[in-house]
This record gives structure tokens, sequence and C-alpha cells, in this order.
């Protein structure tokens, strides 16, 4: 699989400078962890759902998490259960489907090695599990029973903590919690893919609700969440992990309060009112400040509810032909011992040192989302991967 590999190879051609990379469920968890991109949700209860996921990889999306949590009733675990075995067993009969890497969000650890179990050969369509509510006391046990799931099946089987625990948002046990998931995470640092953030959650401890125009960042007390844990489980000295963006709950906007962002940014800019009507038609304000405010804040990826969110996710996470230049101009070996240089495009000034954590994150991206060509922007990346 590959990120824009649903657009025509001319099309690719003509849009990147270094295309996305090939990947698979088998390449290196820190590719994968970079590659993940929108993650789409959707409930394990729904009845064509094989169906869904053939469709959703054809339209570009590479990983998908099928829910049994809280995206389904309580009475429907057990149905939900009997779907998703059943599904998973129809992807496995499809011959060399290009599918996405597909997770499965338990509420309990004895589900994950039942559902291997159950789902026999099938588990090699599985890529892991999404592990809700994740605190140390919590997650350790789903944690041990992916272990056990793993060695049974024979299948590299990776977890995804969310972060999204009352004791995460309070002031007075962040720091313990945090401290606590760090070690949880650490201790099975091979099979901790990615961290993902659980802003509903935070949100609906205080009874709040940010509207169409408003993004986590504007919600300070859920603002002040990521940036502690960037700050304790983001660090990019090598103790890190990947921490994805939180979830975008609206698909469509009645009213905007603000003036709407595609018709102020200059870099989405375009010349036809046609294509300025389609994108707005496609994309939300709210959605596209969110992803922009993710990456400044130290997130890749971003946890998805609906399709439409998935192209604006991966077109702005392609990286620009600037940033490029930037950060192989950083890495050059000749620049081991530091110093400070301007830029190709002469605009700024580079640090070596300083400025080398960033380079190296910025070529792993590149590698996964590919490298546009220096004329293209976000627009034409968006264009190019809406359904016609």
């Amino acid at each position: 699989m590959r990120h824009f590999g649903h657009v025509a190879p001319e099309v690719r051609k003509r849009l990147f400078f270094r295309e996305p990379g090939v990947f698979t469920p088998d390449s290196p968890a820190r590719l994968l962890a970079a590659a993940l991109g929108a993650t789409l949700y959707s409930p394990a209860t729904r009845p064509r759902l094989a169906d869904d996921v053939f469709k959703q990889a054809a339209r570009g999306v590479v990983s998908m998490v099928l829910c049994l949590e809280d995206s389904i009733d309580d009475a429907d675990v057990g149905p939900g259960e009997e779907n998703l075995v059943r599904q998973l067993t129809a992807l496995d009969e499809l011959p060399d489907a290009d599918l996405p890497l597909l997770f499965i969000r338990v509420r309990a650890p004895e589900q994950i090695p039942d559902l291997v179990r159950r789902l026999g050969p099938a588990v090699r369509q599985l890529s892991g599990f999404v592990l809700p509510k994740f605190t140390e006391e919590r997650g350790i046990p789903f944690l041990e029973a992916l272990a056990i799931a793993e060695a049974e099946s024979g299948r590299r089987l990776f977890a995804m903590p969310v972060l999204e625990s009352p004791e995460l948002l309070y002031r007075e046990s962040r720091v313990e919690t945090l401290e606590g998931i760090s070690r949880a995470v650490d201790k099975y640092r091979d099979r901790v893919l990615a961290l993902r953030l659980g802003v509903t959650d935070f949100c609906s401890s205080y009874g709040l609700r940010r509207g169409p125009d408003m993004t986590a960042y504007d919600v300070q007390i859920v603002a002040s969440v990521i940036a502690d844990v960037v700050n304790m489980l983001g660090r990019a000295d090598g103790t890190g992990f990947t921490v994805t963006g939180p979830v975008w709950e609206y698909f469509r906007v009645q009213e905007r309060m603000f003036k709407p962002l595609l018709r102020q940014s200059p870099f989405l800019e375009v010349q036809a009112a046609e294509l300025r009507e389609k994108l707005i038609e496609h994309a939300m304000d709210g959605l596209l400040r969110e992803i922009s405010l993710d990456h400044a804040n130290g997130l890749l990826g971003k946890t998805c509810i609906h399709p439409s969110h998935v192209l604006p996710v991966h077109a702005l996470s392609v990286v620009s032909h600037e940033e490029f230049t930037d950060a192989q101009d950083i890495l050059r070996p000749e620049r081991g011992g530091g110093g400070v240089l301007r830029s190709a495009y002469t605009n700024k000034m580079n640090e070596v040192k300083p400025h080398r954590a960033w380079a190296e994150r910025t070529l792993l991206r590149a590698e996964v989302f590919g490298v546009a060509n220096q004329d293209i922007g976000f627009v034409e990346l968006l264009a190019a991967g809406l359904p016609a």
C-alpha cells in the first residue's frame, strides 16, 4: 500500500518530486507509525464491513479501526465480535487484496486472545489492537494479553493505547498518570505502534464540546493535556512515541462563525471557481486548521470518523519541496559539526544542531507521504485525490 496509491500514476508523477513510498503490514514499526495517516474508525457491527474496508482502501485509506467499544451499544458486543470474525475471514479470502492496516478496538483484555483464536488464519489481516482509556494499571493487562495472543498466533500484533482517562485530564493526577503510562509503554516498546489522544472523553469530563469552527487547541484544558502528553511521551530523543491527532467530529457544517479558511489562506488559492466550490464541499475550515496545529504541536496522523476527513489529513501530511530541501541540507554529512546556513529558498536560516531532529522526522514523513513538486500545494493534492 502507499499514500495516494488510488491516484493515477501519471497524476502522481505530476504532483510529486518524490512519490510516497510503498509499505506493507510487515514494514518496520517506525515506518508504519509515521504512515498511519488518517485512521478511519468504523463500528464492528456494520453488516457489510468487509465491503466497506475494501471500498475505503480504494479511496486512499491506509489504516482503519474496527470498533467494539464506544461506537456500539453494550448489548451489541457479542454480535459485533461474531461479525468481526466473519468479515475479516471474508477479507482473508480475497485474492491479493490491497487492504489497509486493520486494528480492533476492544473493551477488555480477554477479548484480544479470544478474537485472535477465533480468527484463526484470518489473523494475518490484523495489524493489532486499540486499547481504550489507557493508564498503567488498566493498560498492563491489555499489553500482557496482546503478548499472549501474539505468541499463540505467531503474528506480529501492535498496540495503540488511547490516552483519554480522567486521571490524565485532572491536574492533580496528570503527572503521576503520565509517568505510569510511560513505564507501561516503555516496557512493551516493541509492540506499541502509536499513542492516540481521546479528546472527546477529555471534553466530556467537563461537559464541553468544541464547535465546528473551534480546534482542540482552542479548548485550553484540552490543549494543556496535549502539550503534556507530547512533552513526556513524544520526545525526539529516542524515548518518545508517535502521538496521533484527536478526532474531528464534524462532517457537515451548517453554519460558519468565522471567515472560511479556504477563502483567506494564500496557500489555498485556486484559479477556478468550480474547483474552489468542490474543495469547500469536501473539506472543512476547522478541520484544516486543526490538522495544521496537530503538526505544529508534534502530532502525526489523526483519528477520523468520516471518510471525507481522510484526504485533507493526507494532503496536509505531504512534505513540501521547501521542507524537503531544508531537511536534506541540515542532514548533509559535512554538516555534522553544526553551524548555521541560509536555506536554499533564501527565506530562513537553518541551524544544523537544533533543527536536526525536525529534519529527521521530516525525511521520515517524506518517505511515506512523499514530497510535492515545487509548484504543487495543498489544493492540487486535495483536488487530485477527490472522487470524480
